[in-house]
C-alpha cells in the first residue's frame, strides 16, 4: 500500500530532479536574485550612518538596497531604515547581523530576507546564527503572525505545527548569502573569527564556492573586503568563482569609491558590485556644504546663485556624491549628476530654512502644520524628487518636509523617520 510518507518522497524527489534539470541540463535562470542587479548599496540601520537629504536623487541609479550592518542595529531601526527608503525609488531587501533584528514589520517592507553564511569563518558564522534565527523565527516571529491571522485559536498543538511550517516557508523564501571574508582586520572578520589563516585562494574560494551554490543552494556568493579595496588578489578569486558556478550570483564589496576600481572587479566576473560607506559618506558631507551656502548665500538665493557658489567653492570630483556615483559603471558624467544633486540639496535646503523661520510660531500641532504644507502650489526638493520616484510614492516629498519641520517645531506626528537624514532643519 502506498502511504502518505512514499507520495511524499516521491514528489520531493520529482521536485529535485526539476531543480536539477532546470539548472544544469536547461541552464535555466532560475535564481529569484535579479540578474540585472548590478550594482546594490548597502545602507547601514546605525544611528551614525545618516542620509542624505534627498537621497532618492542618488538611489534612482543603483539596481537595489541592502539594508543590514554590524553595529548598534536593531529591528526598530531597521524597520525605521526599510520604511525610510524601500521602494524610493529602488527595492530594498534585509541583511541581519542578528536574529532580533527581524521583525514582522521589516519582513512587510523588505523584498525579502538575505541570511549571511561565512564560508571561511567558524562554525557559528556558518550555522549557528542560522539556528539562532530559525528558533527566533519559530518561537517569536510566527506565533505573532499567526495570532494576527487567525481568526479563532486553534489549540496550542496545531498552532506549534503551524508556526513550524511558516518557519519553514520562510527560511525556504530567504535568500543565502555565502560570504568570502577576506579583510581579518573588519568588524565582519571579528564576528566570524576569520584571521590570516582563514583567508581564501582562488582555488580554494571557487571549492567552496561551488559547494555553497550546490549543496547550500546559495543565492548569492558574496566577496567581502570590507572597506578596503582587494584589488588583483580580488579579480583572481572573483575570476575563479566565476569559473567554478553557474546558477549563484557573484557580488564584491570592499573599498570601491571610483569608476576604475568598481569595472575591473565586474571585468574578472563579479555579477554585482556593492557599495556602502562611501552612500553614506555624501550625507555627512552635505551637512557641512549645505551650512556654508546658508552662511554665504542666505535662504532667499536663487538657483543662478546657488550655482554660481557651488561652481566656486565646491570641487565636485572630489566629492563623496561624485565618488558614490562613478561606482555604477553603467551611468555617464557621474560628476554632472554629483553637480546638479548637490545643487538640488542646497536649493531644497534653503528654501526648507526658509519655510521653517516662516512658520516658526504658527506651527503648533500635526495640523496645523499639515494645513500650511497644503496651501503651498510647490514644497522644497519637491519637483526634483517627484521626477524619479514611483507613482505610489508621489507623496513622499510632501511627507518627507512634514517628517522634517515636525522635528524642527518637537510636534508630534505620523510623519517618516527623518532622524535618519543627515541634515537638520
Amino acid at each position: 500500500m502506498t502511504t502518505l510518507a512514499d507520495i511524499a518522497k516521491r514528489l520531493e524527489s520529482i521536485a529535485t530532479a526539476a531543480t536539477i534539470a532546470s539548472r544544469d541540463l536547461l541552464t535555466l535562470d532560475t535564481n529569484p536574485v535579479p540578474a540585472e542587479w548590478t550594482h546594490i548599496t548597502k545602507i547601514d540601520p546605525e544611528e551614525e550612518k545618516q542620509l542624505p537629504l534627498l537621497f532618492p536623487l542618488y538611489l534612482q541609479h543603483t539596481s537595489a538596497l541592502e539594508v543590514g550592518g554590524s553595529k548598534d542595529v536593531t529591528g526598530e531601526n531597521t524597520q525605521q531604515t526599510l520604511e525610510l527608503v524601500a521602494d524610493r525609488p529602488a527595492p530594498a531587501f534585509q541583511e541581519p547581523s542578528g536574529p532580533a533584528q527581524v521583525t514582522n514589520a521589516t519582513r512587510e517592507r523588505a523584498e525579502f530576507l538575505a541570511l549571511p553564511e561565512v564560508l571561511n569563518g567558524d562554525a557559528e558564522s556558518l550555522v549557528g546564527q542560522l539556528g539562532a534565527g530559525i528558533e527566533h523565527i519559530e518561537e517569536e516571529i510566527a506565533p505573532t503572525m499567526l495570532a494576527e491571522k487567525l481568526p479563532i485559536p486553534l489549540g496550542d498543538e496545531l498552532e506549534s505545527r503551524l508556526a513550524g511550517a511558516a518557519t519553514s516557508w520562510m527560511i525556504d523564501e530567504a535568500i543565502f548569502e555565502a560570504y568570502i571574508i577576506q579583510n581579518p582586520d573588519s568588524a565582519a572578520a571579528r564576528e566570524a573569527n576569520v584571521d590570516e589563516n582563514d583567508l581564501l585562494g582562488p582555488t580554494a574560494a571557487k571549492q567552496r564556492a561551488m559547494a555553497a551554490e550546490r549543496h547550500h543552494e546559495s543565492e548569492i556568493i558574496y566577496l567581502e573586503y570590507s572597506g578596503t579595496f582587494g584589488d588583483e588578489e580580488a579579480q583572481d578569486i572573483l575570476a575563479a568563482i566565476d569559473e567554478g558556478v553557474s546558477w549563484s550570483r557573484v557580488w564584491y564589496g570592499g573599498g570601491l569609491d571610483d569608476r576604475e576600481s568598481a569595472q575591473a572587479v565586474v571585468d574578472a566576473g563579479a555579477d554585482a558590485t556593492v557599495v556602502g560607506n562611501i552612500f553614506h559618506e555624501i550625507a555627512a558631507e552635505e551637512v557641512e556644504i549645505c551650512a556654508d551656502a546658508a552662511a554665504a548665500l542666505g535662504p532667499d538665493a536663487d538657483r543662478a546663485a546657488v550655482e554660481s557658489w557651488v561652481d566656486e567653492t565646491v570641487d565636485i570630483d572630489g566629492t563623496s556624491a561624485a565618488s558614490y556615483l562613478s561606482t555604477i559603471t553603467s551611468l555617464s558624467n557621474p560628476t554632472s549628476r554629483a553637480r546638479e544633486y548637490l545643487i538640488a540639496t542646497i536649493e531644497a535646503y534653503l528654501g526648507l530654512t526658509a519655510l521653517a523661520d516662516e512658520l516658526d510660531g504658527t506651527v503648533t500641532d500635526e495640523i496645523s502644520l499639515s494645513v500650511a504644507l497644503d496651501e503651498r502650489e510647490e514644497l522644497p526638493g519637491e519637483v526634483e524628487l517627484s521626477k524619479v520616484l514611483l507613482d505610489d510614492e508621489q507623496s513622499f516629498p510632501h511627507d518627507l518636509v512634514a517628517g522634517l519641520l515636525a522635528e524642527r517645531f518637537d510636534i508630534q506626528a505620523d510623519v517618516p523617520p527623518v532622524a535618519h537624514i543627515g541634515v537638520e532643519i
